[in-house]
């Protein structure tokens, strides 16, 4: 019997020529991950302390200070504070701030690999998935044990292969496939598995589409979302200075398969997530004609990189954000930030009445940067509108791409973004 990509990571890392879903490993770990909402502040450095510990390999832990940069009062500031100087006093050379989501940086600064294990103490670690990681989300008590001891405990998933095939219609994005995949599973329908997307839709996205679908891998309970190695993630990783000859990872023909969907991706039309459950999916023209929308959000480790941003300026440039309205606009990366400026991308945002800001968290996990009063109603390209995520509990928030974001806020209302390409 054959592998799936899952299986052979953790065969890899658990140095055993093979494993099956079910088995339970313990498995060597690539890279650590934190951030600063759930990094060394959250008991973290208080186990450490108790431990009288020292972390494994300082080398394959990674920090990100991101969720509360920029700081927003002197609260946010004192725990980027403490999160910086407990990564000097730990030996963490690979410490970043006020550059951007912790999973856009890990993936540009080249802690993800494919084949490679890799932790991190936020839910859409799984974004690494794309690379051919398997990269997935824990708590800080298990990144603990990690620290201490390089390893993890695991028990292998079993996979959920997702197959979309055909080439995608004008005005429809990544984010709308996995919307529709989230639709058709469910929010819990994927719990601890590996969810595997396939296809010469996924084969013929580049790597900034790959990432928004992993991303929300997540967001059906999955533990990762993984992808094939190809060339164009091989063109990736060497792009950012990465190196070469990375094994192509596929799983095995023969391989055993927990659920296969297949999905057309010909027919796909604009989706969004309505209030207050991701999973709860509709066609744009679906919806009641009329829907006001207060903000418009393009941004975040989901939906704010160049290709998402400039997606966005093709339906901004010439037009303006509808009086009234406001549209937020929070490239990915420093490194976002400067190409889309470079290329006039931000210009054209700005023009047209965007308000650009510094590529952080802030915004989709509802901590400063914009977020919502009561009543309001906001469609966000970031991952989720749960009840109170992006601010009021008695606002109300819709998930859609960057397209269908931008022509919200043109139309202060959602329309299918179509409608102005």
């Amino acid at each position: 019997m054959g592998m799936t990509i899952s299986e052979k990571i953790i065969a890899r890392a658990s140095s055993q020529p093979g494993v099956k879903a079910g088995d339970i490993v313990w498995a060597n770990v690539d890279v650590a991950m934190m951030d600063d909402i759930l990094g060394p502040r959250v008991e973290i450095a208080d186990r450490m302390l108790e431990l009288d510990a020292r972390i494994w390999d300082p080398d394959k832990v990674v920090i990100i200070a991101d969720h509360y940069t920029p700081p927003a009062n002197a609260k946010q500031a004192a725990i980027v504070k403490f999160t910086r100087e407990w990564a000097e006093r730990y030996g963490v050379n690979n410490y970043y701030e006020f550059i951007g989501p912790c999973h856009q940086i890990m993936v540009e600064h080249g802690h993800v690999l494919p084949g490679a294990v890799v932790m991190g103490t936020d839910s859409h670690t799984c974004m690494g998935g794309a690379l051919g990681a398997f990269a997935s989300g824990i708590g800080s008590t298990e990144m603990v044990g990690i620290l201490v001891t390089g390893q993890i405990w695991l028990r292998v998933p079993e996979t959920i292969r997702v197959v979309w095939s055909g080439p995608l219609g004008r005005g429809v994005m990544a984010k709308d496939v996995s919307l529709a995949t989230i639709g058709e599973i469910g929010h819990a329908g994927a719990t601890y598995k590996a969810v595997e997307y396939v296809g010469d839709t996924i084969d013929g996205m580049c790597m900034d589409e790959r990432f928004c679908i992993s991303n929300m891998a997540v967001e059906m309970g999955a533990k990762v979302g993984l992808m094939n190695t190809d060339a164009t993630s091989r063109a990736f990783l060497e792009s950012r200075g990465m190196g070469s000859g990375f094994a192509a990872l596929a799983s095995d023909d023969d391989a055993a398969f927990w659920r296969t969907l297949e999905f057309d991706a010909t027919t796909l039309t604009p989706r969004v997530s309505c209030p207050h459950e991701v999973d709860n999916v509709a066609a744009v023209t679906d919806l009641p004609k009329g829907i006001r929308v207060d903000q418009a959000y393009i941004g975040s480790c989901t939906g704010g990189r160049y290709t998402d941003l400039a997606m966005a300026a093709n339906i901004l440039k010439g037009r303006k954000v509808k009086k009234g309205r406001r549209l937020l606009v929070s490239p990915a990366s420093k490194y976002t930030w400067e190409q889309a400026s470079k290329d006039g991308i931000l210009q054209t945002l700005s023009e047209a009445g965007a308000v650009i800001l510094a590529p952080t968290c802030g915004v989709c996990v509802g901590l400063h940067s914009g977020v919502l009063a009561d009543g309001e109603v906001c469609i966000s390209s970031s991952n989720r509108n749960f009840l109170g995520r992006l601010g009021s509990k008695n606002a109300q928030a819709y998930l859609g791409s960057p397209l269908t974001c931008a022509a919200a806020a043109v139309a202060g209302e959602l329309i299918d973004p179509r409608e102005l390409l």
